[in-house]
């Protein structure tokens, strides 16, 4: 699943080359593209006709494109999701959902997502923020991200520390990859209870969340397979500079120990059971 960094990288590539264009016309291929589009394909197509896109912003792991209606477009990119820019007449990719055409005849935007589990939809009214989407927490590279707030807000849970970086109405866009490098970073395992971190450790722990995303922004993300790239078709590189993340018995590059890997939430996590012990009583993998 695409994490912040990866949707980042695809919402920058729009802002470059959507944002001030005007819709002339939306195929949908596939109705499941817009499944989330109450009134259907045809009606998602026939209100964006003749738009202009305004700007183009992030909440989380969601994108949303501003209108000069007033609307928006939000997107999402699932598993397989891609927003790729095209010249007109390039061969369709296997998997092409929707296709925007522009009125300056110039690179088409298309939707392509081979599992289908992403998606597109337009927001009523939602150029400033899609009621869709109101609900999910700001992330720390947002400027009006309160630290203050959300340390408080993470003491207060009773839950474990990788849970908690994952609930998304908490801080969002942090998946399974960049939480256990904010982790390993921190000398943290996942298992450890929010409301037993200090108010210090939790700042250092979003401090290194922070950090993490930072760095992965700077390098397109990262791809694990040719389904993360951004809008020309480029992948992310930020794998390379994983330190505990799908690295289950390589040594850890702070101490050498094995890193481990252990089931959590039907995915795995990935720590040094040296610089990251497990607190007494977390659940084993």
């Amino acid at each position: 699943m695409p994490e912040l960094p990866e949707v980042e990288t695809v919402r920058q590539g729009l802002a470059q080359w959507v944002v001030g264009r005007r819709i002339v016309s939306v195929e949908v291929r596939h109705p499941r593209a817009v499944r989330r589009h109450v009134p259907g394909d045809v009606h998602f197509a026939d209100v964006l006709a003749g738009r202009t896109v305004l700007d183009a912003r992030r909440r989380g792991k969601y994108l949303w494109l501003p209108l000069d209606s007033g609307d928006a477009i939000i997107g999402h990119l699932g598993m397989s999701g891609q927003m790729l820019l095209q010249p007109p007449g390039t061969t369709d990719e296997t998997h092409l959902r929707v296709r925007f055409r522009f009125a300056d005849d110039g690179p088409e935007l298309r939707f392509v997502d081979q599992r289908t589990f992403g998606g597109l939809s337009v927001s009523e009214g939602g150029a400033d923020l899609p009621d869709e989407i109101a609900h999910i927490a700001r992330d720390p590279i947002d400027p009006d991200f309160s630290d203050a707030d959300f340390v408080a807000a993470l003491r207060r849970r009773h839950t474990e520390v990788k849970r908690a970086l994952l609930d998304q109405t908490l801080i969002s866009g942090v998946g399974n990859i960049y939480a256990d490098e904010a982790l390993w970073r921190a000398r943290l395992h996942g298992g450890r209870p929010t409301d037993a971190l200090t108010a210090p450790a939790a700042r250092r722990l979003l401090g290194h969340v922070r950090d993490v995303l930072g760095e992965a922004i700077s390098q397109g993300g990262t791809s694990f397979d040719a389904l993360y790239v951004n809008v020309n078709g480029e992948s992310g590189y930020f794998d390379r500079a994983l330190n505990a993340y799908g690295r289950e018995g390589e040594p850890c590059p702070r101490c050498g120990s094995p890193i481990r890997r252990e089931a959590f939430m039907n995915r795995s996590s990935y720590s040094c059971p040296r610089c990251q012990p497990r607190p007494r009583g977390a659940l084993r993998g």
